[in-house]
């Protein structure tokens, strides 16, 4: 069983919990409930921090294209960005499809959650500083510039779904060697390994504490795999990451929700 950590919807304090991946039932204050029965809340409230083109894959898609105009060579340090507040959204929400857009990007995240203020951390030292890991759907519309922010592509209500949980530190012997996958309408779409990270998760804590400091609760995402699946209105996306548990949230339209995410 793995220790986690979570906040229940309607309940103020984290609590720390057991889970059992393989029978979906979790143990909270002593008592065993079937996963699908409590109502998640969002597992963090620092920053979330996303990374661009740390997976091998979408580094290589991209990499003839950087040495053409405007930089005409590739990135040295990571490509961040952030995720703000009004796009987090809790494990069982539901994500809404703008008016006018047909398909939603799924970007399947590691999320790093930060236990302690980290400022130019080294490598050997780097997962002292993690309290734990989580699962983060980093939704987009499709675009294609990497040049700019994607602000309206990436930042709209709800477009980070989080959680369901924070699974300890501890409890992940390696998180360079975890699978994830998705499935939409319970058919795998996509799916990939840690392993292809091109900065493991050491590697990317001390870079990017090298020119900023990341303070308990902030969030850094390793990358989104290449060839994000595509969502469609109603479809039912789940993210998986070994060792962590599954991310879900249902995709509906921007006309059902009134007055606020339903």
């Amino acid at each position: 069983m793995q220790t986690v950590y979570l906040k229940q919807s309607g309940v103020h304090p984290f609590k720390e919990a057991r889970v059992d991946l393989e029978n979906d039932t979790i143990v909270i204050a002593g008592k065993t409930y079937v996963k699908k029965d409590i109502s998640y809340d969002i597992p963090v409230n620092g920053t979330v921090y996303g990374t661009l083109l740390n997976y091998r894959g979408a580094y290589q898609k991209l990499e003839k294209s950087m040495y053409e105009p405007p930089y005409q060579a590739p990135p040295k340090a990571p490509i961040l960005y952030i995720k703000p507040v009004n796009t987090f959204a809790s494990a069982g929400s539901t994500i809404a499809l703008p008016e006018g857009v047909f398909e939603l990007e799924i970007g399947a995240a590691l999320g790093v959650v930060i236990g302690r203020t980290a400022t130019k951390v080294t490598t050997s030292e780097a997962l002292s500083y993690v309290e734990g890991y989580t699962i983060v759907n980093d939704v987009s519309i499709p675009h294609d510039s990497v040049y700019r922010p994607a602000i309206k592509e990436k930042a709209r209500d709800g477009f980070c779904p989080i959680g369901p949980w924070i699974v300890a530190c501890d409890s992940i012997n390696n998180p360079n060697d975890l699978q994830l996958r998705v499935k939409i309408n319970g058919e795998l779409k996509q799916e990939n390994t840690t392993k292809n990270l091109i900065r493991s998760v050491e590697e990317l804590i001390a870079d990017v504490t090298a020119f900023m400091t990341l303070t308990k609760g902030d969030v850094l995402l390793v990358g989104v795999p290449e060839n994000a699946p595509l969502a469609r209105e109603d479809d039912m996306v789940q993210i998986e990451i070994d060792k962590i548990g599954t991310l879900e949230n249902q995709v509906i339209s921007e006309k059902a929700f009134i007055g606020g995410r339903i």
